[in-house]
C-alpha cells in the first residue's frame, strides 16, 4: 500500500471519497488501525488523559509527544501520521519551528497539528514555509479549555461561526493542509468544508466533513467517565478490536457515522 500524504487527501476530498482518521498511541495500535484503512494516525495530546490519567492535555510535555510517536512511526509503512504540538510548545513561531522540528526528526511524524485561530495564522505561515505539515484545529479547544470555562460547543452563535468561517480560510491561505474542527454545529461545519479546497475533519462536526476522527479509547467504549455524545461504542457490536476498527472505517466511508445523535 502506498504511502497516505497530503496530495492523497486533498484528491479523496475532490473525489468526494470520506477520509477516516483514529487516535494511536503505540506500536500495536498502529498496526491494527493501518491494516484495517484508517488514513491518518493521530498521536494526540490526549494520552494525557487516556493514557497518563491527566484531567486534562495541559500536563502533556513534548517529550512524551515524541515517545509515543517514535511508538506509533515503528511499524508504520502507509498512513500519515499526524502528532499534536502541547500546550505552550508554540507560543511564538519560532518555538512553534523548534518544536514542529523535533517531533518530526525525532518522532517521525509526517505533520503536526496545533490549536487556535487567526492568532495561530502567523505561526502556521512560518511552518508552511520551512515545509512541515500543518493541520489547524479549530472549535473547541482543549488546550485552552481554562479559559473557555469547559468542553462546551464553539460557533453557535452567528458572530462566533463567521469568525471561524474566516479564521479556517485564513488558515488555508497561510499554508495549512487540515483543518480540524472539533464539537461545531453540523451547518457550520458543512459551511467550512464546502469553502475550503483542503480536507476537513470532524469530530462533533455532523457528517459533512471530508473526515472523521475519535480517540481511539473512545471509539473502543473503553474510557473511563461520561462518553462524550459526539462518539459511538464500535467494539460492543463488533466484539473484538479489529472488527471495531473495520467497522468504524466503513461507518465514515458510508456515511453512517456519525448521525444526527453524535452532531450538535
Amino acid at each position: 500500500m502506498s504511502r497516505i500524504t497530503t496530495s492523497t487527501l486533498r484528491k479523496m476530498k475532490q473525489a468526494g471519497e470520506k477520509i477516516t482518521c483514529l487516535t494511536a498511541y503505540d506500536s500495536s495500535f498502529s498496526q491494527i488501525l493501518e491494516e484495517e484503512g484508517v488514513e491518518i494516525l493521530l498521536v494526540g495530546d490526549s494520552l494525557g488523559m487516556v493514557m497518563q490519567g491527566q484531567d486534562s492535555t495541559l500536563p502533556v510535555k513534548l517529550a512524551d509527544m515524541i515517545y509515543h510517536t517514535q511508538m506509533v512511526r515503528s511499524v508504520n509503512k502507509s498512513a500519515l501520521v499526524m502528532t499534536d504540538l502541547p500546550f505552550m510548545t508554540y507560543a511564538t513561531p519560532m518555538q512553534a519551528l523548534a518544536s514542529s522540528g523535533r517531533l518530526m526528526k525525532e518522532g517521525g511524524a509526517h505533520m503536526v497539528k496545533l490549536e487556535g485561530g487567526a492568532n495561530m495564522v502567523e505561526t502556521v505561515g512560518h511552518l508552511a514555509e520551512q515545509g512541515i505539515p500543518v493541520c489547524a484545529h479549530l472549535g473547541l479547544l482543549p488546550q485552552s479549555v481554562n479559559k473557555l470555562g469547559g468542553y462546551k460547543v464553539q460557533g453557535r452563535t452567528e458572530k462566533e461561526a463567521q469568525k471561524m468561517l474566516a479564521d479556517a480560510v485564513a488558515m488555508e491561505a497561510a499554508g495549512a493542509d487540515i483543518i480540524l474542527l472539533e464539537c461545531v454545529p453540523s451547518i457550520l461545519a458543512a459551511e467550512i468544508t464546502a469553502a475550503l479546497d483542503v480536507p476537513v475533519i470532524g469530530i462533533g462536526a455532523g457528517p459533512q466533513c471530508d473526515a472523521q476522527v475519535l480517540v481511539l479509547y473512545d471509539m473502543l467504549g473503553i474510557t473511563s467517565g461520561k462518553r462524550p455524545r459526539f462518539t459511538k461504542d464500535f467494539l460492543e457490536a463488533s466484539g473484538d478490536i479489529r472488527g471495531a476498527v473495520r467497522a468504524y472505517v466503513q461507518a465514515v466511508k458510508n456515511g453512517s457515522f456519525p448521525a444526527d445523535e453524535h452532531s450538535f
